[in-house]
């Protein structure tokens, strides 16, 4: 069975982990067309998420003047920048806070685009058709939104899912030794490029380890500030990209590569690969706890949220 058969048929009994949906994400973008994306349209959009759409926002218009909110600040940013002239709303569900932000950029007249996944995105009532653009993907639990905006990253990148794939399970699974429960604190060190994918790690930390695991996130620039001060033997650094670093115990370093010509993508991908290598070695604290939290999730947006999305 591939790793898509599996996405396609797993239960709420035998949820997949982390890798084993980035991987399957890969696998669905190598045989799966994206819509394309004119990410210049606007000489100074607006481009607002919440969360990991937040992040994706300021990964995909990082090399533009956009001005980046969320659905806490966009109203402010709509108030203070006289110049916005559009706006990208990135949204994987298109529903819960996308909808009032797409009601208000309507009701101010900002010609808004739509980033999501749901061909059916509640947000899309508020948007011009033409300007609706929606991304394949695939079954995935709850709040692991990886092939949603791995799928945005690759329309910008244009990076090779098929070779990106083959580098991971050639090059990075090897790497992965067998006693990472042994840790309790994980040290994700990135190249300076992919600053902004910081959040979206933290953020996977939280939603599969919560209080259970400590994940921290740095560039290697910012290792230089005092990230070290305090040092453990339950601690490892996993250092991406960077053979020579020196942080922490020198025991405790696993040093994994990206491929030579690597982009936001890439970085997302064998990011979550070895988070989820680290999920599979301890307890299923996700899959103990997720299904509490959705009907917690419901009443709090006052709608039947699925654990599955599908």
């Amino acid at each position: 069975m591939t790793t898509l058969e599996t996405l396609r048929t797993f239960t709420i009994e035998n949820l997949p982990d982390l890798d084993t949906v980035t991987q399957g994400a890969l696998e669905l973008f190598a045989e799966t067309k994206l819509p394309q994306i004119d990410f210049m349209r606007f000489k100074r959009p607006l481009v607002v998420g919440s969360v990991n759409g937040a992040a994706a926002g300021r990964i995909l218009f990082a090399d533009t003047d956009a001005v980046f909110a969320d659905e806490s600040s966009y109203l402010e940013k709509l108030n203070a920048v006289s110049d916005i002239d559009g706006a990208f709303l990135v949204s994987a569900s298109g529903a819960k806070h996308s909808i009032e932000i797409a009601r208000a950029l309507q009701e101010r007249g900002v010609e808004t685009c739509l980033l999501t996944n749901n061909a059916h995105a509640p947000a899309r009532e508020y948007i011009k058709e033409e300007n609706v653009y929606v991304f394949p993907k695939n079954r995935e639990p709850y709040t692991y939104n990886t092939s949603t905006y791995m799928g945005f990253f690759f329309a910008k990148t244009q990076e090779d899912p098929k070779e990106l794939l083959e580098f991971i399970q050639r090059e990075v699974a090897p790497l992965i030794p067998s006693d990472l429960s042994s840790y309790k604190a994980f040290c994700l060190v990135i190249p300076p490029h992919y600053y902004a994918m910081r959040e979206m790690f933290l953020t996977k930390f939280d939603e599969l380890f919560g209080p259970e695991i400590v994940g921290r996130v740095f560039t290697a620039e910012q290792m230089k500030h005092a990230k070290t001060v305090i040092e453990s033997d339950k601690e490892l650094f996993i250092i991406f990209n960077e053979k020579d670093a020196q942080y922490g115990l020198p025991e405790n370093r696993l040093f994994i590569p990206l491929p030579s010509n690597a982009d936001h993508a890439a970085m997302m991908a064998v990011g979550y690969y070895v988070i989820g290598q680290i999920q599979k070695q301890f307890p299923p604290f996700f899959k103990q706890h997720i299904a509490a939290y959705m009907d917690r999730a419901s009443r709090a947006f006052n709608s039947t949220l699925s654990l599955i999305v599908e």
